[in-house]
């Protein structure tokens, strides 16, 4: 039985993203099954579950907006028309589906658009009161100096980049969800490091 959620259904407001910054733990087989058979209370479950590993992969690679949300909205949409016919095995993980939607989700809408440069890093929530103004100054230039730096990587780049150091996925993860053979995504992910590495370094020399 296919879920019959709508998109007004979905959530509403962006969450807070800076909890996604690492793997997402998968949801367990019993609310799993109860979404493939419909169940609406699952399906929230669900939602809440990966919504901010969703939210937190599409603001890094499309910035952050209220473009994400009609995005997320749409993964989430697509995942529910497929899970139904979404079979779990030993290395095959929820989040990482998900992550596999949202990632040809991405490419169909840059065929669609000019491609633009882009801020990876997160949005970032209003600092504390009690933050020591020094110190959110500090952090808000390396931020701003990544943001300019990762700017600079090719979308295959970016991607794996993305995959990697912000979800946790494996070599092997990212080969099967880009595509490509693992030893090119090693390929990317080097170049990638090494070209932050020296933007970054060329961003401090010339500060």
């Amino acid at each position: 039985m296919a879920l019959a959620l709508t998109a007004a259904e979905l959530p509403g407001a962006s969450p807070d993203i800076t909890e996604a910054t690492s793997r997402t733990g998968d949801i367990d087989d019993v609310t799993l099954r109860a979404c493939q058979l419909g169940d609406r209370r699952a399906a929230g479950r669900f939602i809440r579950h990966y919504q901010h590993m969703v939210f937190a992969f599409l603001s890094r690679m499309v910035g952050p907006g209220p473009h994400v949300e009609d995005l997320a909205q749409e993964v989430f949409l697509r995942a529910y028309r497929a899970l139904p016919r979404f079979e779990r095995r030993p290395n095959t993980r929820v989040s990482t589906w998900l992550l596999t939607i949202a990632t040809r989700l991405v490419r169909d809408r840059r065929r669609k658009r000019s491609p633009v440069l882009l801020p990876l890093h997160e949005e970032t929530a209003l600092p504390s009161p009690n933050a020591h103004p020094e110190r959110e100054r500090q952090r808000r230039e390396i931020a701003e100096a990544f943001e300019r730096a990762a700017s600079q990587l090719s979308e295959e780049q970016r991607l794996v980049f993305v995959l990697a150091e912000f979800h946790g996925l494996s070599m092997q993860e990212i080969a099967d969800l880009v595509g490509v053979p693992g030893n090119t995504v090693k390929t990317r992910l080097h170049r990638a490091r090494q070209r932050l590495r020296e933007l970054l370094g060329s961003l401090r020399e010339t500060d």
